[in-house]
């Protein structure tokens, strides 16, 4: 295992633009890269050569873009094998993790259950985790040196600290530390939600747009929003905080101490209680829940109704602000869509503002491993010092 370098693989703005390009819509030509880059073709082959010599980039076979077009080009692509990358999921149960490579293709994955739920005993989990990874195939152990972790609460990503969370009951925990010191690899610490939103950007429904939006529902209503290229960052930390906008005044208690916030109506732990509440069986679990509505239970469709309008209100609030290309709707909760699906498209077609309409909702189911990519896409990420560097917001 070889330590990590003390700087990031790339630190000109002509590399960073180029290899950041390649790796989420290559092959392209230098002709194309330097098109979309707004590059020279000189400044293009300039950043090129050393990724090549590195093994980051190889030239394919030549081929003509046209016929009559003149001489053949040499696309660039990456190679997704020069490097591999662990991803992780703390869940509050779990560990989920994932080999990945240079352009977050899962690999092999593992998992884990969580017993004692302290920092130091998850980060002994990790340790055997991580191992168990590394060895499951041939080139992970030489070609690994970086861990991305996603995590729920309250992140400082540039000092790997979980400031807080609830949901683990950890607080001021550093994370990055303990974990480099279990692994020996260099270690980026995440919000889940922004990992997610990393993953997609890059990699997945997001490819290509400058403004993009992603929703998690769940235990929690998670956001994260991408403007401009970059994952906003906000004044405060907390802005796209999709969960904490309020479309009912008089509505219940949130556990941010507001109320009628979105996710004091949408969260599965909200549509339980309520269902409880008005059956007064209070040992009825969420699955329990989503079958009496299945089955056309009045209390239990109602509950998911009123969810339904809620995180639809809060989306088109949104995009009536920020105007994303594209918004995609995840978590675990999306398993209840079909109760809920129809009131989140009604309550945004009816409160979304003039063209904003056209920012189409996408439904994307992730499994457990999808979060562990997320981890694995923010390390990756961490190869480019002017994304790395960047104080992201979008807390679940």
């Amino acid at each position: 295992m070889f330590r990590p370098p003390p700087q990031p693989l790339v630190s000109a703005p002509a590399e960073t633009a180029v290899l950041a390009l390649l790796l989420a819509e290559g092959p392209l030509s230098r002709v194309e890269l330097a098109r979309r880059t707004g590059l020279s073709s000189t400044a293009v082959t300039k950043a090129a050569r050393p990724l090549i010599d590195d093994g980051y980039l190889y030239e394919l076979p030549p081929e003509r873009t046209a016929p009559g077009a003149g001489r053949p080009v040499n696309p660039l692509a990456v190679d997704p094998d020069r490097e591999y990358f662990i991803g992780l999921k703390i869940s509050v149960d779990q560990l989920f993790g994932a080999v990945c490579d240079l352009r977050a293709g899962v690999r092999a994955t593992a998992v884990r259950p969580l017993g004692a739920c302290t920092p130091e005993a998850v980060a002994a989990l990790v340790a055997e985790l991580v191992d168990e990874l590394l060895d499951s195939g041939p080139g992970f152990r030489d070609r690994t040196r970086h861990l991305g972790v996603a995590v729920n609460g309250d992140v400082d990503r540039d000092g790997g600290r979980l400031r807080h969370s609830g949901l683990l009951g950890w607080r001021d925990v550093p994370l990055a530390e303990l974990l480099t010191t279990a692994t020996g690899l260099s270690v980026t610490v995440e919000n889940d939600v922004r990992a997610l939103t990393v993953a997609e950007h890059w990699f997945g429904e997001g490819i290509g747009t400058g403004y993009f939006a992603l929703v998690t529902i769940g235990a929690g209503i998670g956001s994260a929003l991408v403007v401009n290229g970059r994952l906003l960052r906000g004044a405060y930390g907390v802005a796209g905080e999709v969960g904490h906008i309020c479309v009912d005044p008089t509505g219940p208690r949130c556990r941010c101490g507001a109320r009628g916030c979105v996710e004091a109506i949408a969260s599965t732990d909200a549509i339980l209680a309520s269902v409880r509440r008005a059956t007064a069986d209070g040992n009825l679990t969420f699955d329990e829940v989503v079958r009496m509505a299945r089955d056309g239970h009045e209390a239990a469709r109602e509950a998911f109704a009123r969810a339904g309008n809620a995180i639809g209100a809060g989306i088109a609030a949104l995009v009536n602000v920020v105007g994303p290309e594209r918004v995609v709707v995840s978590g675990e909760g999306v398993d209840a869509y079909d109760l809920v699906g129809r009131h989140i498209q009604d309550a945004y077609a009816a409160q979304v503002f003039g063209t904003a309409a056209r920012c189409p909702l996408s439904l994307r189911p992730l499994p457990w491993e999808e979060w562990a990519r997320g981890g694995a896409a923010v390390a990756i990420q961490a190869l480019f010092p002017q994304y790395a560097a960047t104080p992201t917001v979008g807390v679940g």
